[in-house]
């Protein structure tokens, strides 16, 4: 399956970011929980060089929670400053301003050692499509200031938002990597949603998914569908008897897949098949090829 996919809103927004940097004293990146590293777009990295860092481990309520400890810990170690948060039902949202002043606490010094005084910290929020960028913003500013969606691509230009006196918010587009060097990368942004539906082949991410479910997560099917499964089983043949057990029947009485497939992957964006991490710190060479 070929995940590539960078729309042409995409180089907009990225030479956007690069002209905006400069403004900018803090990055705030959102990643997915579930998986962390194949949610960050390492253009951020090079764009956002000699600039304080921040990372929202967001959704953090569908991944593992051991799993979410580990990652806190990982990118702690790498220079960043680590939240878990909810943005969808404000788990953590509170936690986040006075982790920016913190952050920003070498800069606001220097602004007052040189007699400026009430220049707020401005931010750049970042992140892929569907990591739930808006979400967050919204959450932290209290009301729907920009448009949300469960659609890549929705937040299309910049905005600047005022959180208080001392902290101003940059929104950005989501931008995606325009080229992945490692399929499985592609794989995990399909599974949360990242990359457009459109242009998957679903029975081919269902099954994927179910044979990593098989190997780390063995008994989630069996409990969320009230079927049998075993190790060694082929994942089209678990897929099928999803299907069976969910009444996904074509004409003729052939098991639909294709509806199956759909089925398996929504319960898992939605947290449905239990709290599931898709990456751990290990597997940090992921991004180095």
């Amino acid at each position: 399956m070929n995940y590539q996919w960078y729309p042409g809103h995409m180089t907009k927004a990225k030479r956007m970011m690069e002209e905006n940097i400069k403004l900018i004293d803090l990055v705030i990146e959102i990643v997915d929980a579930r998986i962390p590293l194949s949610s960050r777009n390492p253009d951020i990295d090079s764009l956002a060089v000699n600039k304080s860092r921040m990372i929202l481990l967001n959704k953090c309520d569908l991944a593992s929670d051991k799993v979410n400890d580990e990652w806190v810990r990982y990118f702690t170690d790498s220079g960043f400053i680590v939240l878990k948060i909810n943005a969808k039902n404000g788990t953590g949202i509170r936690n986040v301003n006075p982790m920016i002043l913190e952050a920003c606490k070498e800069k606001i010094e220097r602004d007052r050692r040189k007699g400026i005084k009430n220049r707020p910290v401005r931010c750049m929020v970042v992140g892929i499509p569907n990591v739930g960028k808006s979400t967050f913003i919204n959450a932290i500013v209290g009301k729907a200031c920009t448009k949300t969606g469960n659609k890549p691509g929705v937040t299309k230009g910049k905005q600047w938002i005022a959180l208080s006196k001392q902290i101003e918010l940059l929104d950005t587009p989501g931008i995606l990597w325009p080229k992945f060097d490692d399929e499985k990368i592609g794989m995990n942004l399909a599974f949360i949603g990242s990359i457009n539906d459109e242009i998957l082949h679903m029975d081919e991410l269902a099954c994927s998914l179910i044979k990593i479910l098989q190997s780390d997560y063995a008994g989630t099917l069996a409990s969320r569908y009230g079927i049998e499964e075993t190790a060694e089983e082929a994942p089209h043949d678990i897929l099928a008897k999803v299907a069976v057990a969910r009444s996904c029947i074509r004409k003729g009485g052939e098991p639909d897949t294709d509806k199956a497939a759909d089925m398996i992957i929504d319960d898992y964006r939605a947290g449905r098949l239990g709290r599931i991490s898709l990456e751990r710190p290990e597997d940090g060479d992921i991004l180095n090829g």
